[in-house]
């Protein structure tokens, strides 16, 4: 058979997580049959990634790597060894990648060693915490990265400051604002879902945790479901599952037991709770951005975090001891608190940054 030449109009768009699902899905549908998707598989239970996919109209990725269940070290060298050799055989006149992830870092790393343009989406956020992973794989992203698209002119002054070409940086809103505003459920299917879990509107909390600082230490994740037990309001616990396998490991099963515990949700049905809940807890970074859009307070348990221009509106970031006394106030006046939220506008953009992206890649590859 003779060897079919690479497409030369492609632009590989590289994913492994829900995250990144939510925040490319509008960039690929941007770009048309021009995309090609490639899934590393660092996440690939159903509902937390292929669910995703059908959720936003993605067809199957063109090629999934399997890296998941690996050390970060062997997710990484993996999928940097398996890209590599894609993109040595097909040319793509781009690459495109998106916040912090293992995946993220790979697909930088194996386009870089392949000298093809790298576009990162979410460049910029920095938390200045050197022992979260997705410091490092963020910062590596955005210096080996040819078009850093910046959600804030908070995250453009980041790169400023580490000495990037600013005339590599563009900023453009969150590609997170059209996924929520065009998947939100309406109001009747939103007061649909609360009611199917037995929940009051603006009467629950909708809280989720996954991050290794919380559900790998015994004692934190311990207190964290301790603080939600002893709220005022039913409590609504989707749990990744490697957060209930560490839950039963620790042997904190019973600690749960007060609380509604149900599998991970769907995005549009995650959003819908989300957006009639009093309030969230949560050590997402997705939430807290999410939160500036659907309105409500979400108490983010994290040492630090990367999302600063939501700290003080939308968001507060607490240590697990503090999560009851933080929302305390929040209680008083719930109805309150959403009306003031309700007038403040989102830092991350008016929905159009999908668009923005797929014209500043067309822009990148004419000029290359």
């Amino acid at each position: 058979m003779e060897d079919q030449k690479p497409d030369k109009s492609r632009i590989a768009v590289v994913l492994g997580t829900r995250p990144e699902i939510v925040k490319l899905a509008y960039v690929i549908r941007g770009l048309g049959p021009s995309a090609t998707v490639i899934h590393t598989g660092q996440h690939y239970d159903f509902d937390l990634s292929a669910s995703f996919l059908e959720t936003f109209g993605i067809e199957e990725p063109s090629l999934f790597l399997g890296v998941g269940g690996m050390s970060r070290a062997g997710q990484i060298g993996a999928a940097v060894t398996s890209l590599g050799e894609v993109f040595a055989d097909t040319s793509p006149r781009a690459v495109v990648v998106q916040g912090d992830t293992n995946t993220t870092m790979a697909g930088a790393i194996a386009a870089n060693a392949n000298e093809i343009p790298i576009v990162h989406v979410e460049a910029g956020l920095r938390s200045r915490d050197r022992r979260m992973p997705e410091e490092h794989n963020r910062v590596v992203t955005d210096h080996l990265s040819d078009l850093l698209c910046a959600p804030t002119e908070v995250s453009r002054a980041n790169l400023l400051v580490e000495g990037v070409d600013p005339e590599r940086i563009l900023v453009t809103g969150n590609t997170v604002v059209e996924a929520v505003q065009r998947l939100m459920p309406s109001e009747a299917e939103r007061l649909r879902l609360a009611a199917s879990h037995g929940l009051e509107p603006n009467r629950y909390v909708l809280s989720t945790f996954h991050r290794p600082e919380n559900v790998d230490d015994p004692d934190r994740f311990s207190l964290i479901l301790r603080q939600l037990s002893a709220m005022p309001f039913p409590v609504l616990l989707p749990l990744h599952p490697r957060s209930r396998k560490k839950a039963a490991a620790f042997g904190l099963t019973d600690e749960m037991g007060s609380l509604r515990v149900v599998d991970p949700l769907g995005y549009g049905d995650f959003l819908g709770l989300s957006a009639e809940s009093a309030f969230l807890v949560s050590d997402s970074g997705g939430v807290q951005e999410e939160s500036s859009i659907y309105k409500r307070p979400v108490v983010v348990v994290r040492r630090s975090t990367e999302r600063p221009e939501v700290l003080g509106t939308f968001a507060r970031l607490v240590e697990p001891a503090a999560i009851a006394a933080t929302v305390e106030d929040w209680l008083s006046d719930v109805s309150a608190v959403h009306q003031s939220l309700a007038q403040l506008p989102s830092p991350y953009g008016d929905g159009s940054t999908s668009d923005l992206i797929v014209q500043a890649i067309h822009g990148l590859i004419e000029d290359a």
